[in-house]
């Protein structure tokens, strides 16, 4: 971790200034009071667990880490979306970006919600078909592409259904290009409707501002992962 975390349980009031981002600063009579609401809206949402690494780091700017918490709050459990295609898109992200704290905490979730391991090693695989990583030869990128659409029209889905794919694509196409492909979105509209859509695309974006900020900040002290652990999916689950 790049920072220190705020200690749990965190102090009423959290002051963090230019001079003292060195570690955890200590409450002052200047501090905003609404800090402790904060902190106490963080751990409904958390419980039954503690506050995680990631709500520790966020503490160092409070008002952040409510927004934070309200927003993403909302992503997991305030749409419309099946559990399997929220933690697909998620883990999707997550593989796509490193992002090994991410990828340890969703990965059983998306288990429970029903994907199997098939499904769950495609997921992770940003390599070749099962994950179309684009910063090689395009015309090989294109050729994978192409064998992978055969394969599928076979039948040959290899673990996940061609609902899933357009998802999986659609989260590929959002994270890798910005930018989405229109035969990408129009695939995904086949399965989804326009609120779908939206909370989809929603879910992308957010746990791509995730991903970075984890990654970025090594939260969980989890980046020097081997890229051996990275194939194997492993994860605290």
């Amino acid at each position: 971790m790049k920072l220190p975390y705020i200690p749990d349980p965190p102090p009423p009031t959290i002051n963090t200034t230019p001079s003292t981002l060195s570690s955890p600063s200590l409450p002052t009579s200047n501090s905003p009071p609404r800090t402790t609401e904060i902190i106490t809206r963080l751990r409904t949402r958390r419980s039954p667990r503690p506050l995680q690494p990631l709500d520790l780091t966020l503490l160092h700017a409070p008002p952040i880490a409510d927004g934070w918490n309200a927003f993403l709050g909302s992503i997991r459990t305030q749409t419309t979306l099946s559990t399997t295609v929220r933690e697909m898109v998620i883990c999707r992200v997550a593989a796509l970006n490193g992002a090994e704290y991410e990828w340890g905490h969703h990965v059983g979730i998306l288990r429970g919600g029903g994907l199997g391991e098939e499904g769950v090693r495609r997921v992770r695989d940003t390599r070749g078909m099962g994950g179309r990583e684009r910063d090689g030869d395009k015309e090989e990128e294109e050729a994978k592409d192409k064998e992978g659409e055969k394969r599928r029209g076979k039948g040959e889905n290899e673990g996940l259904t061609e609902e899933q794919w357009a998802v999986v694509d659609y989260t590929d196409e959002m994270t890798k290009n910005v930018k989405v492909k229109e035969e990408v979105f129009q695939r995904l509209k086949t399965f989804f409707g326009d609120r779908e859509i939206v909370e989809i695309t929603a879910t992308v974006a957010a746990y791509n501002c995730v991903s970075r900020f984890l990654v970025a900040l090594d939260v969980g002290e989890m980046n020097e992962r081997s890229d051996q652990d990275r194939g194997e999916g492993a994860g605290i689950d």
